[in-house]
């Protein structure tokens, strides 16, 4: 009898088992992983999956802007996900007629939900962080194929001007436009580049785009960051951390974009109402990395102890260090540099260990004792103590909380 009421029991779970693979949804995914943010939205999608674990995902291997699969035109499933950025990947899922999300700015199918980062808090970060150093002349440089570029551009104005900014902009031709050709464009990037009042804070509208400025400014041997500074959008790892100097970003939410995404497909497809709004992500923050990580004052003295704080704080320094090598008296040297800062030479000694310590954080998984002897702290306690009270939580929680969220 009881072997009877097992063999019943296991055949329920199996036949439950079969039923729930037969109502297991079917979404094709028309997303590139050839740059950071889409392979960041298909994370998004991924940790949605792993926690519902609800559906059947077709991912083919397709280029930003590629043509749509050829199976796409018959296809029989449930929704789709995509990056809709040209007429033919438009049409084609207009076409099959079931739910779509579309996780791009371009704006070429309306009448559906949208994801996008929130490009005016793209733009507001970037301003912000380029005042905070000094900079009181700032630029943009982007692509006008793309509206996220167009937006960034816009708002990176006028927040720049209600602050009384001088700003500036480089007329760029899209990569997308009729006879487009990157050496002239170069050419024109790089007469631009020249005639900036320096010293000059920069936002590109992307990190690819960022890199090219930064190659532009070595050859025409402009120091970055001192007469340009530079910052990009997207924190690709790859890109920001080859490039020399290594490249300041924004860090957008792709991945919450990615996630967004797929809840709003799954209400779809189990016939909830979902407005054709737009969905705006804002920017987790900024990677600072060597492109800004600079004061733009007058005073040359103090401009020269920064950069000394700089080039050398994780090193161990101290005031008396410092003295060494700007002709001032402590007194003097205190005094100059708080009111150019805002902070002591000490408390930029330590302001500038601990942002190191949440890239690295942020970056690798090297051990707390590892972190506190590459960033200048004697001891590793004595690192968690002075990170808890700059960013209100302790390291190991802030490294746990990064990777939950992303």
């Amino acid at each position: 009898m009881t072997s009877r009421v097992v063999s019943n029991d296991a055949e329920r779970r199996s036949t439950l088992g079969i039923f729930a693979m037969l109502q297991r949804r079917s979404v094709a995914l028309l997303i590139e992983s050839s740059n950071a943010y889409a392979r960041g939205i298909l994370e998004g999608i991924i940790e949605y999956q792993q926690r519902h674990d609800a559906w059947s995902i077709y991912l083919p291997e397709q280029e930003r802007g590629a043509t749509p699969p050829k199976w796409i035109r018959n296809w029989q499933g449930d929704g789709v996900i995509a990056r809709i950025e040209t007429p033919e990947i438009a049409a084609a899922v207009h076409r099959i007629g079931i739910p779509v999300v579309d996780v791009s700015a371009a704006r070429r199918l309306e009448g559906i939900p949208w994801v996008e980062t929130d490009d005016r808090l793209v733009a507001k970060l970037a301003v912000e962080h380029l005042y905070e150093r000094g900079f009181r002349h700032l630029a943009f440089c982007g692509d006008p194929s793309f509206n996220w570029s167009i937006w960034r551009s816009e708002h990176f104005r006028k927040i720049a001007e209600e602050k009384g900014l001088d700003c500036h902009s480089f007329q760029a031709l899209g990569q997308l436009s009729k006879g487009y050709s990157w050496p002239r464009e170069k050419k024109r990037l790089a007469t631009w580049l020249r005639k900036l009042p320096k010293p000059v804070g920069l936002m590109a509208s992307y990190d690819i785009r960022a890199q090219q400025v930064l190659d532009i400014c070595r050859e025409l041997e402009i120091p970055v960051p001192d007469e340009v500074a530079v910052l990009g959008v997207d924190d690709d790892p790859i890109v920001c951390n080859l490039a020399f100097p290594s490249l300041t970003s924004v860090i957008p939410n792709a991945i919450g974009a990615g996630y967004c995404a797929a809840e709003l497909l799954e209400r779809m497809m189990a016939g909830d109402p979902v407005p054709a709004d737009a969905h705006l992500l804002p920017p987790l923050g900024i990677a600072t990395r060597q492109s800004t990580d600079i004061l733009a004052v007058e005073d040359l003295e103090i401009r020269m102890a920064a950069k000394f704080i700089r080039d050398h704080a994780c090193e161990g320094i101290t005031v008396i260090d410092l003295l060494k090598e700007v002709p001032l008296s402590r007194r003097v040297l205190e005094s100059r540099f708080r009111k150019a800062t805002g902070q002591s030479p000490h408390e930029a000694i330590l302001s500038q260990r601990l942002k190191r310590v949440e890239r690295l954080l942020r970056e690798s998984d090297l051990s707390l004792e590892a972190i506190a002897s590459k960033t200048g702290f004697e001891h590793s306690e004595y690192m968690s103590v002075a990170f808890r009270k700059e960013f209100k939580i302790p390291p190991g929680r802030y490294r746990r909380q990064l990777r939950s969220n992303g």
